[in-house]
C-alpha cells in the first residue's frame, strides 16, 4: 500500500490536469485497487497545506481552503461575471437541459446573447442538443469543467433548498410548493431532446443559431452590477 500511495502521489503531482481513477488504476501494482489507495492518500493529506480532492469524477491536489488567502497576490484583475451571468449559470446547473427561452422564463427577464456566449467560453456550459418542439431550440447543460471549478464530485452535490436557506440566500416566506429541482447532467439526451448533428440542409435557423457558431464576446451588456466569479 505504501508503494502504491507513492505512485499515485507522483502521478497526481506530475499531471497537468485532474486524473480519472481508471487512469491511475493502470499504474497500480497488481491486485491493488486505486480507489483504496486514493482514499488513504486523501486522508494522509487532509491536514496538510494541499489536499487531495475529487471533483467531476477526477482526482487532483488543491490548496487547503483555509490557506487560499495566503496565495492571493492581489495582482491582476480577477475574472468577473455579471449578476445576469451568475443567475443564468445557476439556472442551467439546476434545470438542465434547459433552453434560452426557459432560462428567460425562470429569470423573468430577457438575457443578452453575450451572457450565454461568455458561459460557453468559460467552458462551464455546453450545447447539449435540440428540444423536440417547433423551432428546435438548443438545450444547454453544465460541463466537467464546471464541476472541477466549483469542487463538486457530481452535479447532485449542488446545495438543496434547506442548505440554501441556511446560507441566507432566501429571505422571507417562500411560495407554497416552492422547490428546487434535482439537477442531472447525464451525457445521454433526454426523451424530449435530439442530437445537434441532426441538422438538415433545409432546416431554418433557430433563435439560438448565432450562439451555436461560438461568436464569443466578453463585453457583456451591463444588465446588472458585475460580481466576482467564485474562486477555486
Amino acid at each position: 500500500m505504501a508503494e502504491a500511495m507513492r505512485i499515485a502521489e507522483a502521478l497526481l503531482f506530475a499531471a497537468a490536469e485532474p486524473l480519472d481513477e481508471k487512469d491511475i488504476e493502470k499504474r497500480m501494482p497488481r491486485g491493488v485497487a486505486a480507489g483504496t489507495v486514493l482514499d488513504a492518500l486523501k486522508a494522509d493529506y487532509a491536514s496538510r497545506g494541499v489536499n487531495l480532492v475529487r471533483a467531476g469524477g477526477k482526482w487532483m491536489f488543491r490548496t487547503a481552503a483555509d490557506l487560499a488567502w495566503l496565495l492571493a497576490t492581489g495582482e491582476g484583475e480577477a475574472k468577473r461575471l455579471s449578476r445576469a451571468a451568475l443567475e443564468t449559470l445557476a439556472i442551467v446547473a439546476y434545470h438542465q437541459p434547459v433552453t434560452r427561452a426557459e432560462i428567460e422564463d425562470i429569470r423573468g427577464v430577457a438575457i443578452s446573447k453575450g451572457t450565454l456566449d461568455l458561459l460557453l467560453e468559460t467552458g462551464w456550459v455546453r450545447l447539449r442538443g435540440r428540444r423536440r418542439v417547433p423551432g428546435r431550440p438548443i438545450t444547454y447543460g453544465t460541463t466537467e469543467a464546471f464541476l472541477i471549478h466549483f469542487g463538486l464530485e457530481a452535479i447532485g452535490d449542488l446545495p438543496g433548498l434547506e442548505e440554501l436557506k441556511g446560507a441566507g440566500l432566501f429571505d422571507g416566506r417562500l411560495p407554497q410548493g416552492f422547490g428546487i429541482p434535482q439537477p442531472s447532467d447525464g451525457a445521454e439526451l433526454a426523451d424530449d431532446e435530439e442530437p445537434l448533428e441532426d441538422e438538415g440542409p433545409g432546416d431554418p435557423p433557430t433563435p439560438d443559431s448565432a450562439t451555436e457558431t461560438f461568436a464569443l464576446t466578453a463585453d457583456l451588456e451591463p444588465e446588472e452590477d458585475a460580481l466576482p466569479a467564485p474562486e477555486n
